[in-house]
């Protein structure tokens, strides 16, 4: 009986030991899971304030050179420029400026690379969604260059359409003369783009007028 017994709590420690040495695992691995996950989630936390504002200026200095070359050669006011792609792109974060260099919401010309997306047009008194058909670059210089030409030649069928944004003498004129030219359907698009210069100072970068 003595050996039956002995033989019994063998057994049972041996069962104990095991349940504590799975038991143990188990612990280990549900804390590294848990921790692995505190730190994928720390990782994905988004940027902060500041950082979000610093890249918006490094991309606004990275834009201001090339805006001024273009004010230099077509005469278009250079925080207009970056106001416009600023406001257009949504701080380069749309799919038609991220993924297709078009920082302007430009129209695609015939025989023009392209891209069909929707978009919002302002008619009748509201928003409504279209499917437009939009010009595809391959840098964004391109773009902006595009959209230089674009007020300085005007349209096919008008070549004066923004002679007022070209005579204008200063950004708020400029930004006037977009809605009156009839660049954008936005009623507030000239509000719209005069804050933003404002805001980021963006009149810095101007060429001063002859």
């Amino acid at each position: 009986m003595a050996k039956k017994r002995k033989r019994r709590t063998k057994k049972r420690l041996l069962k104990l030991n095991l349940w504590l040495w799975v038991s143990s695992i188990l612990i280990i691995a549900i804390g590294a899971t848990f921790w692995s996950q505190t730190l994928i989630y720390d990782k994905q936390q988004p940027p902060s304030q500041d950082a979000v504002r610093q890249q918006k200026i490094d991309w606004i200095n990275q834009l201001a050179p090339y805006a001024r070359q273009m004010q230099e050669k077509y005469g278009v006011i250079a925080s207009i420029s970056i106001a416009q792609a600023i406001l257009e792109s949504d701080w380069h974060t749309s799919t038609l400026a991220t993924q297709y260099n078009n920082l302007y919401g430009i129209k695609a010309d015939a025989n023009q690379k392209s891209v069909v997306l929707p978009t919002q047009e302002f008619e009748n008194g509201q928003w409504v969604t279209i499917q437009g058909r939009f010009a595809a670059y391959d840098t964004w210089q391109a773009s902006m260059k595009s959209h230089a030409k674009l007020l300085y030649h005007g349209t096919s069928w008008n070549t004066a359409q923004y002679q007022h944004v070209l005579k204008a003498r200063d950004y708020k004129s400029a930004a006037q003369a977009l809605t009156q030219d009839g660049y954008a359907t936005d009623p507030m698009y000239a509000k719209k783009l005069i804050a933003i210069i404002q805001e980021w100072q963006l009149s810095r970068f101007d060429i001063p007028q002859k």
